[in-house]
């Protein structure tokens, strides 16, 4: 049903900039979340950020404590593509980021990112920052 594809990972250092981007196809509804998560080799899959995208120019955002003040997700209605833009990149970044849609019948997304609750997911773009 809905595709989504992620690209623009990449290997950087430390400090450095990397932007994501996600782009959905084949959904029927208007009114989601859409969310980056990111799996280091060995751990669990967590949430960084989320964006609601069901109220036009209000879009809600939401970001776990480690990432606050360094990334930023938004999200273009017109080319139906979620961003996050990563800034002062650490090594402990590094891992797989994907990126996942959740339908929303309710205004705004769970704060606390939980992964178990998307229903779609990209195939994922690997991040590698080091020191």
């Amino acid at each position: 049903q809905v595709q989504l594809v992620e690209s623009g990972g990449g290997s950087v250092q430390a400090g450095g900039s990397l932007r994501l981007s996600c782009a959905a196809s084949g959904h029927t509804y208007s009114n989601y979340c859409m969310g980056w998560f990111r799996q280091a080799p060995g751990k669990e899959r967590e949430g960084v950020a989320a964006i609601y995208t069901g109220s036009g120019s209000l879009m809600p955002t939401y970001y776990v404590d480690f990432v606050k003040g360094r990334f930023t997700i938004s999200h273009d209605k017109a080319k139906n593509t979620v961003y996050l833009l990563m800034n002062s990149l650490k090594p402990e970044d590094t891992a797989m980021y994907y990126c996942a849609a959740e339908l929303r019948f309710v205004y705004g997304c769970s704060g606390s990112l939980p992964p178990r609750e998307y229903d779609y997911w990209g195939q994922g773009t690997q991040v590698t920052v080091s020191s």
